[in-house]
């Protein structure tokens, strides 16, 4: 007990070594579902020349990173944060980086991200972008995000398609058929349900019993194998495999300013740095908020080494290509269940680590189960829009532009430059000049020619 006290500051922090564990088990039971969703979400894209991500060597590094990453904030950070991949990062690469490049030069994007987040960490600079951006920016740009991930998760599913005559429609024919579009219905409301009577762990036994009964329906009943997506439910040879770690170390960390280009490269990896560290400093504040580790100033003890543990987190993710790994909000579980320091990420981490063992499971869950945590997380991220003062037209307007951008154009880098370059331009319209920093008009100049780059590509051939 007086080693772990000195090295987690269990009486400082007034908890105890039971309640740290509970803490864990329950943080970790939070966020397990995404060592099930990221290998999904990064497999359901394909790079550049066609290339796909498989589950099972996703699934081993998505699990590695969050081990490796979430031990390394209980020991360096002493703070019951538990790290994994994050969703609306995953989609980044998958979405937006992937297409103009391949796999490995986009978790080297990933790797930059993470060094330019220790960078800002470390230097103080994190306080200048932080004033840079408007706040009502950073809470839409978390809305936005979490309208694409539920626009995402609702495409998965075939609960939402491309229609005929419009834009998108209700499921294949404009009406709900199939079973896996009744697989993920049921999911969804059954992950609502226990999610809002705050059952622990509701949305891993959602996704588990959902994925069951795919399992059972597919063995019984005439399913075409194409509609469950990329993962047909199928019961896995073995429980236990050695971990894959192919994808491990493939990584090209420059190469995708030559293959997409200096600017599409630069915008994509801006948008993994924004989202990143604005996402993880709300999660800290808040999560830390509510464990009582605030002080009265509204400082959180070792920030800066928290923050620099995100930032390593980065490159771990990228390095082990599972995408940039950050604080999950869902921390704030094993916090409301006594979680108070990193003895709850030790324990957090080992169960993370154990489930390399255990890969083959996630060959078992296909789109239908997995898919409504998408919409469930963009349902809770959505709650950020309560932070935008609507009433604030030279806010509101970049807000919305931001946060609707994102899902109507599939793209989360076109959300973030309509909010920074509207915002800009309808300052400097109203003549408050002084109210926009310098950086924000770099950051519009970047995105207007991000926007014209096949114009610039013919004007400069």
């Amino acid at each position: 007990m007086s080693v772990l006290d000195r090295v987690f500051e269990l009486k400082a922090r007034e908890t105890t070594v039971a309640r740290e564990v509970r803490g864990g088990i329950t943080t970790f039971m939070a966020m397990a579902y995404i060592v099930l969703l990221n290998p999904i979400i990064l497999a359901g894209a394909h790079d550049v020349t066609g290339a796909r991500l498989t589950i099972a060597q996703l699934t081993t590094a998505t699990a590695l990173a969050a081990a490796v990453s979430t031990l390394l904030m209980a020991f360096v950070g002493n703070a019951p944060f538990g790290l994994a991949a994050g969703l609306g990062l995953n989609a980044v690469v998958a979405y937006q980086a992937a297409p103009y490049m391949t796999w490995a030069q986009a978790m080297g994007l990933v790797v930059l991200e993470g060094v330019v987040i220790i960078v800002l960490a470390v230097t103080g600079l994190r306080t200048i972008i932080m004033n840079a951006i408007p706040l009502a920016l950073k809470h839409a740009i978390s809305v936005g995000i979490g309208m694409f991930i539920a626009l995402i998760g609702l495409v998965d599913a075939g609960f939402v398609t491309r229609g005929s005559g419009t834009p998108v429609q209700l499921g294949s024919t404009g009406h709900l058929t199939g079973w896996p579009v009744t697989l993920f219905s049921f999911g969804l409301l059954l992950m609502i349900v226990l999610y809002v009577r705050r059952l622990p762990g509701a949305i891993l036994i959602s996704i588990i019993v959902t994925a069951v009964l795919a399992v059972i329906v597919d063995a019984t009943a005439r399913v075409d194998p194409r509609s469950w997506g990329v993962v047909q439910p199928r019961v896995p040879e073995r429980l236990v495999a050695p971990p894959d770690f192919g994808l491990v170390g493939q990584v090209d960390v420059f190469g995708g300013f030559a293959r997409a280009g200096v600017l599409t490269a630069s915008v994509v990896l801006f948008t993994l740095v924004l989202s990143g560290f604005f996402d993880a400093m709300g999660t800290i504040i808040g999560v830390a908020d509510e464990a009582g580790l605030v002080d009265e100033q509204g400082r959180v003890p070792r920030l800066g080494r928290i923050l620099t543990v995100d930032g390593v987190a980065g490159v771990i993710g990228g390095a082990t290509s599972a995408s940039a790994n950050t604080v999950f909000v869902e921390s704030a579980a094993g916090v409301g269940d006594g979680a108070r320091t990193g003895l709850a990420a030790v324990v957090t981490g080992a169960l993370m680590g154990l489930t390399l063992l255990f890969t083959p499971l996630a060959g078992v869950v296909p789109a239908a189960a997995a898919a409504p945590a998408l919409v469930l997380v963009g349902a809770l991220m959505m709650t950020q829009s309560r932070n935008v003062p609507w009433e604030d037209l030279e806010l509101a307007i970049p807000a919305f532009l931001t946060i609707a951008m994102m899902p109507f154009t599939y793209s989360i880098t076109n959300g973030v430059g309509a909010g920074v370059v509207s915002y800009t331009l309808i300052k400097a319209a109203r003549g408050k000049f002084a109210q926009i920093p310098w950086l924000l008009w770099v950051v519009s100049v970047i995105f207007l020619a991000y926007y014209a780059i096949d114009a610039l590509e013919g004007w400069a051939g």
